[in-house]
């Protein structure tokens, strides 16, 4: 982060709110089930650090009082909310870590999972579109139900999203051995880094998932986020 914000010195703090927010978000969710509150803290102090470097050195002839005023505001019960105004005349925050809830122990129920190698039933699972089915099994059997970018493997709950290796908009193909399945937050991280933008397919791993005996075979829920429906 604070190569980024080094980076951007003289950026708009809306533009570097939207460089900085899916990185936090990303480091949160990817340690949510190891770190502390105090972990998130000093995160977050350390960010304000480097944030407050940014903004002085802005503007090195202004009191601390008028810097403060100008990037800084309340939200709720938080008066240091870094802020900032996109072209539409919004309100822009930045996301803090400490405002990701941890979570502890996540428990999927049953054995069943989509890295068993029961492709039947996971088809049944996954088949919002057969094309996309197809696609996101193949790819789950080859990373080994693990996400490429962060390593860790699919949870129930986790929102998987299908993501170009080298990026459409960089020239990249719509093949099998350009794709990989990525965390909706890694997809975020991968992206800021790469500076891709296109549309994002989702795949939704229920909350609750069924034995594949039960009656009842429920499946994911396909959205698609960003613009679009395609795939990133």
């Amino acid at each position: 982060m604070e190569t980024i914000i080094h980076s951007h010195r003289t950026a708009s703090p809306a533009a570097l709110i939207a460089k900085l927010n899916p990185i936090i978000r990303g480091w949160s969710n990817y340690y949510k089930t190891v770190v502390s509150k105090e972990t998130y803290a000093s995160m977050d102090n350390y960010l304000w650090e480097q944030l407050w470097q940014w903004a002085t050195r802005r503007h090195p002839n202004k009191n601390h009082h008028w810097i403060a005023r100008k990037y800084w505001g309340t939200e709720e019960s938080n008066n240091w909310v870094f802020q900032g105004k996109s072209k539409d005349g919004n309100t822009v925050n930045l996301i803090r870590h400490s405002e990701t809830e941890i979570q502890r122990h996540i428990k999927v129920k049953g054995k069943v999972s989509p890295f068993n190698g029961d492709t039947v039933y996971w088809s049944k699972r996954l088949r919002k579109s057969p094309d996309v089915s197809r696609r996101v099994l193949k790819l789950l059997k080859r990373q080994n139900g693990k996400c490429a970018w962060c390593g860790r493997a699919f949870t129930s709950g986790d929102y998987m999203e299908v993501d170009h290796v080298l990026p459409k908009s960089l020239g990249g193909k719509d093949w099998y051995t350009n794709l990989q399945l990525l965390h909706d937050y890694c997809h975020d991280a991968k992206t800021t880094i790469d500076g891709s933008n296109g549309s994002r397919t989702r795949i939704d791993l229920d909350d609750e998932i069924e034995e594949p005996d039960e009656v009842k075979v429920s499946r994911p829920v396909l959205k698609t986020s960003r613009s679009g429906d395609g795939v990133a």
